[in-house]
């Protein structure tokens, strides 16, 4: 049977041999290690032979690995050739967007829209995440740029682009609080979650006894709780949608407000830069 070699995984090896490791390629490329690495491999198993070994914390060509090499950049050099030739696209360059779901029908839509109009050539890849990890995904690299909340003071990175109160939510058949020995019906995020932390710990500065009524890794999930009576929630106004309301005379503690923070990657130029000005327009049109 004849060796048919994936032209994307000759890609991701001379791109990697570009950038001088296999992580950087990873980022490069828009792909997760774990697809690299999967490249790489079936890369092996196409040639038949051992093309990497592992010298120290990353990966260096065998003889058969640097033989291979100088026919991969010559079919990618010619691959692009022919596809320009032609008038195909190229491989579409990725940016990986991280954001909390509170922004998924506003600030995403209109900020991925914007930039679809300047940079039609780029794919945007949108994932919605927790805040702390968003955070850690852009200081290694999955990500290119996030949005997400913290407490003010206690994030070092990234920029801030808004001060958002937090407060307490409801539906409008809201349970009935003005008891103080009654507990207080949670609907949160489950563990870990910054709004959750930061509504028990209000409560229980204020001795004020709670319960989990519900617990979700989804927001629509928690609107839809409230919707139907199952508890109160704490979040910020942004987004709030209908049959949901804010409890001002519920008894509950006054909360503090989050920062809403902008991490971008290191060395994010070009289309991410552009995407970043983008992003912080749409923040600033559609975040008050």
């Amino acid at each position: 049977m004849s060796t048919r070699f994936d032209i994307d995984a000759l890609r991701t090896m001379v791109t990697g041999v570009n950038a001088g490791s296999f992580a950087r390629a990873a980022t490069q490329l828009g792909r997760s290690q774990s697809a690299v690495s999967m490249q790489l491999k079936r890369l092996e198993e196409q040639a038949g032979q051992t093309l990497f070994e592992r010298q120290g914390r990353g990966l260096a060509l065998t003889e058969a690995g640097d033989a291979l090499l100088a026919y991969a950049r010559q079919i990618v050099a010619l691959h692009d050739e022919a596809a320009a030739a032609l008038n195909a696209r190229p491989v579409a360059a990725t940016l990986r967007l991280g954001l909390p779901q509170d922004f998924f029908e506003t600030v995403m839509p209109r900020a991925v829209t914007r930039f679809a109009k300047l940079r039609p050539d780029v794919h945007v890849e949108v994932r919605a995440g927790r805040n702390y990890a968003l955070e850690e995904e852009v200081q290694a690299g999955k990500l290119d740029l996030a949005l997400a909340f913290a407490q003010p003071g206690q994030s070092r990175s990234g920029t801030r682009l808004a001060m958002l109160p937090l407060g307490w939510y409801a539906g409008k058949r809201a349970p009935d609080l003005a008891d103080r020995t009654t507990d207080v019906p949670l609907v949160l995020f489950d563990h870990p979650c910054l709004f959750r932390q930061t509504a028990l710990r209000a409560l229980d500065q204020k001795r004020r006894a709670w319960r989990l009524a519900l617990t979700t890794p989804s927001l629509p999930g928690v609107w839809a709780a409230l919707r139907f009576g199952h508890g109160v929630t704490v979040r910020t106004a942004h987004a709030v949608p209908r049959g949901v309301q804010a409890l001002h005379e519920a008894g509950l503690p006054r909360l503090p407000a989050l920062e809403l923070r902008l991490h971008e990657r290191a060395q994010a130029g070009g289309a991410a830069a552009e995407l970043r000005d983008v992003l912080v327009a749409a923040v600033g049109a559609e975040v008050s």
